[in-house]
């Protein structure tokens, strides 16, 4: 890692006073709270989305409702599944002296986890527009919700980040 960035030594960023154990330490501190308020999310997500099916309008969606359903249930269960891949790989690697891979790895999972949470979010909406004012409302609700997320997960932090930084 030292070395890719120029801000970067072998000491780890240059602003803080911290050893390459220390800065992972940080880093893997730090996805770890992002995690927990995603995780939390996802799992209520994916609960309410797996009881929908049970309940009696559920019959009424029609095919196109009903894909959108199932796809937006994959992109819940995908991204519960990416989320809380972290701890598992942690248990996993727990004391083998792998928290630089740790800590790389479970980004990516993070990253592909907010996105597939995102995607769910944006299905979630459409279904229940579609419910609520019909099938227009629905693509207008999703669209707008998929458009958001884009803003604010993604394009504002980009347009803010400092590409000088370290990538983790």
């Amino acid at each position: 890692m030292a070395g890719e960035h120029p801000e970067v030594d072998g000491r780890g960023d240059r602003d803080r006073d911290e050893t390459e154990a220390e800065r992972l330490d940080r880093n893997w501190s730090s996805l770890l709270q992002e995690l927990r308020v995603a995780q939390t999310g996802v799992q209520l997500l994916t609960g309410f989305l797996l009881i929908l099916p049970f309940q009696p309008r559920f019959a009424d969606l029609d095919v196109v409702m009903r894909i959108v359903y199932l796809v937006t249930v994959g992109c819940s269960l995908g991204a519960t599944v990416l989320l809380v891949a972290p701890v598992s790989m942690h248990r996993v690697l727990f004391r083998r002296r792998r928290l630089e891979t740790l800590v790389a790895v479970s980004h990516r999972y993070a990253e592909v986890g907010i996105m597939l949470l995102g995607m769910a979010l944006s299905g979630v909406a459409v279904v229940i527009f579609d419910s609520v004012v019909g099938r227009t409302g629905a693509w207008i609700a999703g669209g707008c919700t998929l458009v958001a997320l884009i803003t604010f997960w993604y394009a504002l932090p980009l347009r803010d980040r400092d590409l000088r930084d370290p990538t983790y």
